[in-house]
């Protein structure tokens, strides 16, 4: 599969500009809410319900306040780009995969309310890359991996039933989670692996030696 050297890999403008125009796009929607006096929740995942299954493509872009949009606004733009930037190309694909399955996961497990919020795509963002750091074994994702679990650490409280508040999605914060790990395993081979130096070489050489005089054939 598709190898990428992030090693000397640096930072472009580009790696930015789909999480900006999510961003904008979730602010946009947001004040229009706030201008017009109308709620757009029941434009998101409602578990159970067919009818309302199209709100697995709408609820990330939906929020219930201000402050609910601006709390999921830095991470989701921060993680996004950190998953471009890693993954390059790739990251589209995984972005609007977790997007999806997060939602699908969701839909079978939440409670019966309406569910809103980029929150659940956070969580899946950061358990897909924290998770790929480790299998991966790959020092610069490893390093990524640390910084999360420094910035969003105490998030993992929030996939448990009784440590939110009532009106925050637990499903969805443990939906995210979920496809999050999962996929970090299926795309293993998809994007940075773990770096080999010299001697690692050396050693794979060595190795062929000693494999070629144990199977010479001596007459």
């Amino acid at each position: 599969m598709s190898e990428i050297d992030i090693e000397n890999k640096k930072i472009s403008p580009k790696t930015f500009f789909f999480p900006l125009c999510l961003c904008i796009i979730i602010s946009f929607i947001k004040l229009v809410e706030i201008k017009n006096g109308v709620s757009f929740h029941t434009l998101g995942v409602y578990p159970g319900n067919f009818d309302k299954f199209y709100g697995l493509f709408l609820y990330p872009l939906i929020h219930s306040s201000t402050n609910h949009l601006f709390n999921n606004l830095i991470p989701l733009f921060f993680l996004t780009s950190a998953l471009i930037h890693f993954f390059d190309r790739h990251g589209y694909l995984i972005f609007f995969t977790i997007y999806f399955f997060s939602g699908l996961l969701l839909f079978m497990i939440g409670r019966e309310v309406y569910h809103i919020g980029a929150s659940g795509i956070i969580y899946g963002l950061a358990s897909f890359l924290f998770f790929s750091g480790i299998i991966r074994n790959n020092i610069q994702l490893l390093s990524f991996s640390l910084l999360i679990v420094f910035l969003y650490g105490s998030m993992v409280w929030g996939i448990f039933p009784g440590t939110v508040k009532p009106s925050v999605s637990w499903e969805g914060h443990l939906s995210g989670s979920i496809i999050g790990l999962i996929f970090s395993i299926l795309l293993k081979n998809i994007g940075p692996q773990k770096k080999k130096y010299e001697w690692d070489y050396e050693d794979e050489d060595e190795d062929e030696g000693e494999n070629e005089y144990h199977y010479e054939i001596v007459e």
